[in-house]
């Protein structure tokens, strides 16, 4: 008999994090070997799931068992990407012994929770709903099959299952005084909860909301009269549901419609604060936006021979391990394209989900540019990019593949499949510099960079997201100069460009080879500045300050 059938946790709860607190998100990233993630959401969920175990605090987490995952990134038979949808089995999840039922577009649908244990990846209880189970007919095993479906219903179906289902489970499990919702996916639980508590009053006071992007594509809008078909609004009428959420039209935003239901929200840095204040205030009704700054788990995330030799301020230590998790990286590039990298030659990663905004190709924006900067024979300079677009976004698709393509012309310029935990932890192990190039403001916070300067590699950044709160150049970081957002888009990409390669040409390339005091000062500073106030650990505790 589990005892997790009923809010539990194996360890005292801290009295500083005593309030019961669920919280809902469509993805988590906690592990290599479980695949509920497709990128940065996801990380980001995972490392607070950490946190809140490490700190004992009093939380679970609601997600999905996705029984594809979001694809597996493979190649075809000419090096491009292939996209691979394989089904994943999990012995480590256990039953809850926890079965709710959904009404989904007028039937009932069976979702069963199953349990991830506390011991299993050092996090708070986590529960992850399916609705692949026998019970159910075809469709509606469909539901939890794709994170980020492609069909417009399938993602409203799994929303009712995250927000309803979610809700429902929570309740079995003895209830909860504050339900998160990281992102506007699991929507549907205000309005279970609502008709749970009977008014809108108690139920705002229990939902906080979490906004992560200021593009577009991240905050969803759907008919909302096939939202209403679909139980969108489980037993709400219309006129009910549009009275909650002040969504008169014909279109429901989710975002919108969570900020007017919360009885607070964030941003996810301070910069994203006061962008989704300036985005969203100008509507009604609409509920204070703070700002707490994402972080993630360094625990997890970096290298503890990197840690100590920080600690001892040991220069030669911190140099020799870096080598080490090179020669670990390019093992990987070796087997993948047949590239041999070179330990002594000055690294740089580009490597995060391949959205349009985050220009996965400015670097090669002059190609003849980069290819002499990274032929020269006395300072030389490998590059690796590596991430995953959406599957279905075939712009995206054609950037990856026009780089695989790119690679060919060079012995020291490699684009690798695969872009998980694992990897993604090599390659922040393996760099010597971090290059993230978003169009600014359109990065609410972006991660990738922490766990990159916890393990010594130095941040080549655009100032948006987390970094205006981190980053000094020439101190801890190399940074491009702010561009004025009001150019066209073609414009600012060229500005950035030829920023990015001044600073590349003239400054971290020579730093590298000529001043490796000064690029070590760099490493180091870099490495002290991002933790502890970049590690989960504050973040989770600041959700219990300022939200809960």
């Amino acid at each position: 008999m589990t005892v997790y059938n009923k809010w539990y946790h194996p360890y005292e709860i801290n009295e500083k994090y005593q309030k019961r607190v669920a919280y809902f998100s469509m993805e988590f990233g906690i592990h290599q070997a479980l695949k509920t993630y497709s990128g940065g959401l996801g990380f980001l969920a995972g490392s607070h799931m950490r946190s809140a175990h490490d700190l004992r605090q009093n939380m679970i987490g609601i997600g999905i068992l996705w029984k594809y995952g979001y694809y597996d990134q493979t190649r075809n038979d000419d090096q491009t990407m292939r996209v691979q949808f394989q089904k994943k089995y999990y012995t480590y999840l256990e039953d809850s012994g926890i079965t709710v039922t959904v009404n989904v577009n007028g039937h009932p649908v069976k979702v069963k929770a199953l349990v991830l244990r506390p011991e299993v990846f050092g996090t708070v209880p986590m529960y992850f709903l399916t609705t692949n189970i026998p019970e159910n007919d075809h469709l509606a095993r469909t539901i939890t099959y794709h994170l980020y479906d492609k069909e417009p219903s399938t993602r409203i179906a799994q929303s009712i299952v995250l927000g309803i289902a979610g809700a429902k489970v929570v309740e079995e499990l003895g209830g909860a005084d504050i339900y998160h919702m990281n992102e506007g996916h699991a929507l549907p639980l205000a309005f279970y909860l609502r008709e749970k508590f009977g008014n809108v009053e108690d139920m705002r006071k229990r939902i906080v909301f979490t906004t992560h992007t200021p593009e577009k594509a991240g905050n969803e809008v759907h008919d909302i009269h096939l939202l209403n078909n679909m139980s969108f609004f489980n037993t709400s009428s219309l006129e009910e549901a549009r009275h909650m959420t002040g969504m008169h039209g014909n279109f429901f935003d989710y975002t919108l419609a969570a900020l007017r239901i919360a009885k607070i929200a964030n941003g996810v840095s301070q910069l994203h604060g006061e962008v989704a204040r300036d985005m969203w205030y100008e509507n009604d009704n609409v509920c204070e936006i703070k700002a707490i700054t994402n972080a993630q788990n360094a625990r997890f995330w970096m290298d503890n021979s990197m840690r100590q030799a920080l600690e001892r301020d040991d220069n030669q230590a911190l140099i020799q391990r870096k080598a080490e998790m090179k020669q670990e990286l390019f093992e990987l590039v070796a087997d993948q394209t047949g590239k041999l990298f070179r330990k002594d030659v000055l690294t740089i990663v580009w490597a995060r989900r391949f959205a349009a905004y985050k220009r996965a190709d400015l670097l090669v924006h002059d190609i003849e540019r980069f290819f002499d900067m990274i032929s020269n024979k006395s300072q030389p300079v490998q590059v690796i990019w590596a991430g995953k677009p959406y599957p279905f976004d075939e712009g995206a698709v054609s950037v990856f593949n026009s780089l695989v393509h790119l690679s060919y012309h060079r012995k020291n310029f490699a684009v690798l499949t695969g872009y998980e935990i694992g990897l993604s932890k090599k390659l922040k192990h393996g760099a010597d510099v971090w290059l993230n190039t978003p169009r600014r403001p359109r990065e609410a916070s972006g991660t990738s960079g922490m766990t990159a300067a916890m393990n010594g590699a130095v941040n080549l950044s655009v100032l948006d997201g987390w970094l205006p709160e981190f980053a000094r150049h020439g101190e801890n970081s190399f940074v491009l100069p702010v561009v004025d957002t009001s150019l066209p888009d073609s414009m600012q990409d060229e500005i950035d460009h030829k920023n990015l390669m001044s600073i590349l040409e003239n400054e971290v390339i020579p730093t590298y080879y000529n001043d490796r005091n000064k690029w070590m000062n760099i490493v180091k500073q870099g490495m002290r500045d991002v933790v502890p106030h970049f590690d989960s650990d504050r973040m989770a505790h600041q959700y219990y300050e300022m939200l809960y």
